[in-house]
């Protein structure tokens, strides 16, 4: 396995702390939840006093058992320092959450990057742990357990692995000759985590709503660019008629990807009267983190979003012309 290394710098961060909050970014998915949650329970192994922050939603149901964990805010007097994992710049926590922590000692562990806590010259005293080739942020934080001394307890390695299968689509986004999520899979199942457990957390106990919306998402899929950009979308009236929770956005963009031809997908929601949240996904070399980057969002090469100002009318051409030079070279 390659042994990736947090700094002394951000070992000590760690070991010469007494209280810490664990923050990650809002509307969190499996990778996040399961990054702060076993990270967590590692600090209070070592005699730490934690507090887990996050602005939520918790609208996925393989984090929604663990929302009651969470605050909204950090709002504990004394000196805490702050660890904010999965999450690429500062504005990604969500207004409150960012405004709660300002002041407090900042360490970060991540595998994103698009400026934000990534860049060194925004934040040169910044002890951070990121890595753009690690398949998770739980990967990096397994990483790290190891590099404290410690093993993950059964209940961590279940966390870990649940992330782990969450950023790499169950294993189905990782090329040849790269066996860490493999590797680093084989030793959390041996300490306990369960694939099938997992496969059932991130795929198990839908809705039935959930699953007509998914049918409404398809059958409103538009064909651009002859074929290689394929976008949809979800109204307010749709989200209001079948609900937030349950919602299966990882089924429904192995569908849209299953489609012959198709490179980039994109699904626009109507989250609020005033607000979006647009998803993108793609295969191969259309690089989708960019195209989030400019509507203020990001991610990954291949999957990434944003939140944004707007309604689904206004957004939609814009979001279609941004694709033009990834299609048109």
């Amino acid at each position: 396995m390659n042994q990736l290394q947090p700094s002394e710098t951000f070992l000590d961060f760690i070991r010469s702390g007494d209280s810490f909050v664990v923050a990650g970014h809002k509307e969190p998915d499996g990778d996040c939840i399961g990054s702060q949650v076993a990270l967590a329970s590692v600090l209070r192994r070592m005699g730490k006093k934690v507090l887990l922050c996050s602005a939520g939603p918790f609208k996925r149901s393989e984090i929604i058992p663990h929302e009651h964990l969470f605050s909204k805010v950090h709002t504990e007097p004394g000196s805490y320092r702050c660890i904010v994992v999965d999450c690429s710049a500062p504005d990604r926590l969500g207004d409150d959450l960012e405004a709660s922590l300002k002041g407090l000692p900042v360490a970060v562990v991540d595998h994103h990057t698009m400026g934000g806590y990534a860049d060194e010259k925004l934040y040169p005293l910044l002890p951070r742990f990121i890595d753009i080739n690690a398949p998770s942020t739980t990967y990096l934080i397994y990483m790290l357990i190891k590099a404290l001394g410690m093993e993950p307890s059964k209940e961590e390695a279940e966390l870990l692995f649940l992330g782990l299968c969450t950023d790499t689509g169950f294993f189905r986004h990782i090329d040849g000759g790269k066996p860490g999520a493999f590797e680093a899979a084989a030793a959390l199942i041996a300490l306990g985590a369960s694939p099938k457990g997992a496969h059932d957390a991130m795929y198990g106990g839908k809705s039935l709503g959930s699953r007509q919306l998914m049918g409404h998402i398809l059958s409103k899929a538009e064909s651009h660019y002859d074929g290689r950009l394929i976008v949809s979308t979800e109204t307010l009236e749709e989200t209001e008629r079948y609900g937030l929770e349950n919602r299966d956005s990882d089924t429904l963009y192995q569908l849209f990807s299953s489609i012959a031809g198709v490179q980039a997908i994109v699904v626009i929601r109507q989250e609020s009267p005033d607000n979006c949240t647009i998803g993108f996904r793609s295969r191969d070399t259309v690089d989708v983190r960019s195209i989030a980057a400019s509507f203020g969002g990001g991610g990954h090469y291949n999957a990434s979003g944003c939140s944004i100002k707007g309604r689904i009318g206004e957004l939609k051409p814009q979001v279609i012309q941004a694709f033009e030079a990834s299609f048109t070279k």
